[in-house]
């Protein structure tokens, strides 16, 4: 089959590879008809994400028919599924809190020794990202295995197509999980870091949650234009004081609420920025956290921090102590997709949520690596991108 591979920093091409095979029984191959690059495989795209080797599968966004099932596989041949990007066994003690980007049981043993050792503790499987998450083979392919298909995958109803239904995957819900981590109360002013797919989406999911008002920042002319499109008002970084324009927005006292929906590779111009930056560069693994440290200071005393932006490393100059004297409170973490994707699916065929809008560009998988250079260089005009296997 073919499917796109990473060779290194800025090079990815797509391979003839073998196709994927049932290795447990309940597996599932599903032929892919939708997948999407993410912001999220850029920090793979720039190689500031660690444990990739050369013809890795990239990808986490997808959905498709499936093909294929292991005989404890609750799937049926021929049935359309999307596919959460977090791969969950359903059964461990995470899981069955529904903190299913937590499991215990995905990432196998002989790949968790680096996430332990990083995080503390080995980190769940994620499709196509990295073999401290498990070495997954992702879904920007032909064809993809689907471990625990008998967990992850939703079917799709008949009558809706891929593109209403692809971004169930990761960004709606990880979206909404952002906004829903913010504990959102009626009237709550939000402000979101970031206007890509996921800021987009919080700002939307924010506004659905009862906040009266919802303010995202960002500089890209286009996606600040879809930012009001989703009801938010906007500022532009490159043109303004971001924490004084809050300060001023809000009456003095600073949003209720902030979501950093950037992450690990925020641009920003203080001098501790820089100094990330260069650490970054020459594989140091600092994080770049401008937004992050800009939301802290800007939330009102008493608020809450959410963060669904990535991050993978270690900062410098977390303003720890505005953290603390400010008494604010954060939440964080990889998406529980499995959580959400029900009553997602629900608001959906409702009308209540629509998430065709964000699509800028379609392009059939043999074109991902250009897909990938202009998701990066021209953001503001590719705002997300969707590859088409079989186009």
């Amino acid at each position: 089959m073919r499917a796109l591979t990473w060779h290194g920093k800025h090079d990815v091409r797509v391979d003839t590879v073998p196709d994927p095979e049932i290795v447990n029984p309940k597996d599932a191959i599903i032929k892919v008809t939708s997948t999407a690059i993410c912001g999220s495989d850029l920090h793979l795209y720039d190689a500031v994400i660690p444990s990739l080797l050369p013809g890795d599968i990239l990808g986490h966004e997808m959905m498709g028919e499936v093909v294929e099932t292991g005989p404890d596989s609750t799937l049926e041949k021929g049935q359309r599924v999307v596919v959460p990007f977090t791969i969950s066994c359903g059964e461990c003690f995470f899981c069955k809190k529904t903190q299913y980007s937590a499991c215990d049981n995905s990432n196998p043993a002989d790949k968790q020794d680096m996430s332990e050792k990083l995080y503390g503790h080995a980190m769940a499987g994620l499709f196509g990202y990295s073999h401290m998450t498990g070495g997954y083979a992702g879904g920007q392919a032909e064809y993809a295995r689907i471990p625990f298909s008998n967990v992850g995958p939703i079917v799709v109803p008949d009558g809706m197509d891929d593109d209403q239904v692809l971004f169930l995957s990761d960004i709606l819900p990880t979206g909404w999980m952002g906004a829903e981590n913010a504990d959102i109360e009626e009237g709550d002013i939000v402000a979101v870091w970031g206007c890509g797919p996921v800021g987009l989406f919080a700002a939307q999911s924010a506004k659905i949650m009862g906040a009266a008002r919802v303010i995202a920042i960002d500089h890209h002319p286009h996606r600040l234009e879809l930012a009001k499109q989703v009801g938010a008002e906007v500022i532009d970084f490159h043109r303004t004081d971001v924490r004084e324009a809050l300060m001023e927005m809000t009456g003095g006292i600073g949003p209720d609420a902030v979501i950093d929906a950037v992450g690990m590779e925020a641009h920003g111009f203080a001098v501790d920025n820089m100094i990330d930056t260069v650490k970054q560069t020459v594989g140091m693994g600092a994080d770049r956290t401008a937004a992050l440290k800009q939301a802290i200071l800007s939330v009102r005393k008493g608020g809450r921090v959410s963060m669904p932006g990535v991050y993978g490393g270690m900062t410098d100059k977390f303003p720890i102590g505005a953290f603390m004297e400010k008494g604010l409170t954060m939440k964080t973490g990889q998406t529980h997709v499995q959580h959400y994707l029900k009553p997602l699916m629900e608001k959906i065929q409702a009308g209540e949520i629509d998430t065709t809008w964000l699509i800028s560009h379609r392009l059939p998988l043999e074109q991902a690596p250009h897909g990938y250079k202009n998701f990066k260089d021209n953001q503001d005009e590719w705002t997300k991108v969707v590859l088409k296997p079989g186009m």
